[in-house]
């Protein structure tokens, strides 16, 4: 089912298949977001009767968010705030009343106190717009006031217990976003080699552009790993995954030091295209091997575990091209620069070798023993 409507997605024009493919990656979000406001409120008014206890769901859905990183961040962040803010708010206007100057007083004390406590973006702005409601529609010492606080923790509380029996699978996404930037860069390897064969300085500035426009990509997985580790740690359905995320996880240092690698091998080679210099072939051949190991790279991201290729099988492919990849290929170039490319080249095998799951010393390692 999920082939068939992938294929129905890619029929779509871009602009739609975008949307549709971001709402179908928020799904799981959106049915938490909704289950814990719908919560919420029911425990906020049905069980405690609490009076309009709107911000339970709003509190609700706030720690969630479709953001799946920093849950529990937000969510302390957001009943600290709002507690500050009840606080500080009664403490003010029971001594100097309620009016325009009073609210601005109000709100400086509320956001000093918050941001004296914790540097949090969420803390200030809830502890001033709980300080504003106490000085507009609650009046001080009112219960209400106080049982906006509880709702908050009420709120807070729920959404990440629905995060943790709800919880997106914590490992999928990242493998997902790392297998896009592997892709993504596999393309652009194979590009490279062949923009370097035909000597097209226009194409291979078309490559840097591209690469140049990862970084989103690179954040979005760094995002979805620290989601991934929380998710890991809350949820009990996901205990079992933690040594698994704790892998893809350390994926994400190499991947992002590749990418830069390889924008620098790319500039490199603009360099020498731009002064018309020719790429020797064996360097060109291992800059499409490396397209090569992208692959490989992307395929084991994608593998469960016990499936092939495993890190073991990246870590050998890679090992194939480092053997290639010697630094006697430089011998007889005539431009410095064109050495300066086959280290830059070298210095990307490493961050695949770490890729595959090997620590930096043993990566390099493996470039001493293929000199």
């Amino acid at each position: 089912m999920r082939d068939l409507g992938s294929l129905g997605v890619q029929r779509l024009p871009p602009m739609l298949r975008v949307r549709v493919r971001r709402l179908w990656l928020s799904l799981v979000p959106i049915a938490q977001c909704a289950i814990a406001a719908g919560l919420a409120w029911f425990v906020a008014f049905d069980v405690l009767h609490h009076s309009r206890p709107f911000f339970a769901p709003v509190a609700a859905v706030a720690s969630l968010g479709l953001s799946l990183a920093r849950r529990w961040r937000r969510s302390v962040e957001l009943i600290v705030g709002v507690s500050i803010g009840i606080l500080v708010g009664d403490l003010v206007i029971t001594q100097i009343g309620s009016g325009a100057w009073q609210i601005t007083v109000v709100v400086a004390a509320a956001m000093a106190v918050a941001v004296f406590v914790d540097g949090g973006p969420m803390l200030p702005t809830q502890a001033a717009s709980s300080a504003v409601l106490v000085a507009t529609l609650l009046p001080p010492g009112d219960v209400a006031g106080y049982e906006r606080a509880v709702d908050a923790l009420i709120g807070g509380l729920i959404g990440l217990l629905v995060g943790a029996l709800v919880p997106v699978n914590p490992a999928r996404r990242a493998r997902r976003d790392a297998a896009g930037i592997l892709d993504t860069f596999r393309d652009l390897s194979h590009q490279l080699a062949e923009s370097l064969r035909e000597r097209d300085e226009e194409a291979v500035y078309r490559v840097l552009a591209e690469a140049r426009g990862t970084q989103s990509a690179i954040d979005g997985l760094r995002s979805d790993v620290l989601a991934g580790r929380e998710v890991g740690t809350l949820s009990p359905m996901y205990w079992a995954s933690r040594e698994r995320l704790r892998r893809i996880a350390a994926t994400a240092d190499p991947i992002d030091n590749a990418v830069r690698n390889f924008r620098i091998v790319t500039r490199r080679a603009l360099g020498l295209t731009q002064r018309g210099v020719a790429v020797e072939d064996p360097m060109i051949a291992i800059i499409d091997d490396i397209g090569d190991l992208f692959e490989t790279l992307r395929q084991m991201m994608l593998a469960e575990p016990g499936e092939s290729p495993d890190q073991a099988d990246a870590a050998r492919a890679v090992r194939s091209v480092v053997r290639r990849a010697r630094t006697s290929l430089a011998d007889d170039v005539e431009d410095l620069s064109e050495a300066a490319l086959l280290v830059e080249l070298r210095s990307l095998l490493v961050d695949l070798l770490m890729v595959a799951g090997l620590k930096r010393s043993s990566a390099i390692a493996q470039l001493h023993l293929n000199k």
